[in-house]
């Protein structure tokens, strides 16, 4: 199944389900076929991994859902694409099998073909720091070896048995230490002298459904405050789009809609609203202070309360990275329009502050820029046995 021979095909399956997912793979599959000249990979793939080279059996959109309860009405679909992707490696089985971040997929896949006798990687440690940290006892059942973008995370697979490695972040590769706001202003036709809000609320569909509105009546409370602040809002997909383009029309139909352009619209802005996730580590690798807004279903809350399924004290990423409260958080009913509104103005008006973060933010930074996207091609040829 390996190879060491010049010129000999790799063959790896990787699924990734959502835009952050699907960048991570795209740098992932470039460092390895920067090693391997003759890679083949296919799996569940976005548009970037397909540009990559990636094979798409399915399209990594078609399983961007997040929550307990609110996978219920997506199982059908979610199931029939995990059973036939498992039967396609099987019947034609990958060096190695590559989960890229969408944690309960990809385990779920990972532990059916490693009981198959295919070496499988979790690119994206699932948060058991946070929450669940049972999972940590069975992952060793799903995978081989798990790749981790925050430093702190390996220490906590190792009683238990578990290979993991610490890689860097690759987008504090790609992100430059040193930004140039006014080039990302003039790409945007955003005057050099304006206010700027920065509005993320979120890649995927049902996230925004769940904090749009509180991100476009944020705008408004601050547009109120302040009528010469302009707003800016990334979107990360048409139908992502299509959603919160409702939700400004009612509210504040002067924010303007840009297709993609995130790293833009925050390398731009003075300040910036975001959703948990990967949108917030960008903003802080771009040195931009950030209020961050985190909102579940009622009934997924209410679980992960009654059960008190989340362990960590922070939900952001700057704030696990930094070991404090370094940015404003805001969870599930907290997060209105005013409190958002109140606090963006608040990181706004303090330029001392802004002066701390922006040297902590470049602190972690450094910490992270490890050339992650080689390393975890370098981890996993290791893993697939594989001599390149």
């Amino acid at each position: 199944m390996n190879g060491t021979a010049a010129g000999a095909a790799l063959r790896m399956g990787i699924v990734a389900g959502e835009p952050s997912g699907d960048r991570l793979g795209a740098a992932l599959i470039e460092a390895l076929r920067a090693r391997v000249p003759a890679l083949e990979c296919f799996g569940v793939a976005g548009p970037k991994m397909a540009a990559a080279g990636c094979e798409a059996w399915a399209r990594a959109e078609e399983l961007a859902v997040m929550g307990l309860f609110e996978v219920i009405p997506h199982l059908p679909r979610l199931l029939r694409v995990r059973r036939e992707l498992v039967a396609r490696m099987r019947a034609h089985p990958p060096d190695v099998y590559v989960g890229v971040d969408f944690k309960e997929f990809n385990l779920s896949v990972a532990r059916k073909l490693k009981a198959s006798g295919i070496r499988t990687v979790q690119y994206v440690s699932p948060q058991v720091w946070a929450w669940r940290q049972g999972r940590v006892k069975t992952m060793a059942r799903a995978v081989d070896l798990v790749l981790c973008l925050l430093p702190f995370e390996p220490a906590l697979y190792a009683s238990h048995g578990v290979r993991a490695v610490f890689v860097g972040h690759p987008l504090a590769d790609q992100i430059p230490l040193e930004i140039d706001r006014a080039a990302a202003r003039r790409a945007l036709l955003i005057d050099a002298d304006a206010t700027l809000i920065a509005l993320l609320p979120g890649s995927r569909v049902d996230e925004v459904q769940r904090l749009g509105a509180d991100f476009a009546g944020a705008a408004a409370w601050i547009a109120a405050q302040r009528p010469g602040v302009q707003f800016i809002a990334p979107m990360a997909t048409a139908a992502v789009r299509q959603v919160f383009e409702r939700q400004v029309a009612a509210i504040l139909p002067r924010i303007r809609l840009t297709n993609g352009a995130a790293r833009e619209a925050l390398s731009a802005c003075n300040a910036a609203i975001v959703a948990s996730g990967t949108a917030t580590l960008e903003a802080l690798l771009l040195q931009r202070p950030m209020v961050v807004a985190y909102k579940l279903s009622a009934a997924t809350a209410f679980l992960v309360r009654r059960l008190r399924l989340v362990k960590a004290p922070f939900m952001a990423q700057p704030n696990l990275l930094a070991g404090r409260a370094l940015v404003p958080e805001f969870f599930q009913e907290q997060v209105t329009a005013a409190t958002l509104g109140q606090a963006l103005l608040g990181e706004l008006d303090d330029p001392a502050r802004q002066m701390l973060l922006a040297e902590e933010f470049r602190r972690i930074h450094l910490e992270l820029r490890r050339g992650g996207a080689a390393r975890a091609a370098s981890a996993i040829l290791e893993c697939a046995g594989w001599a390149a």
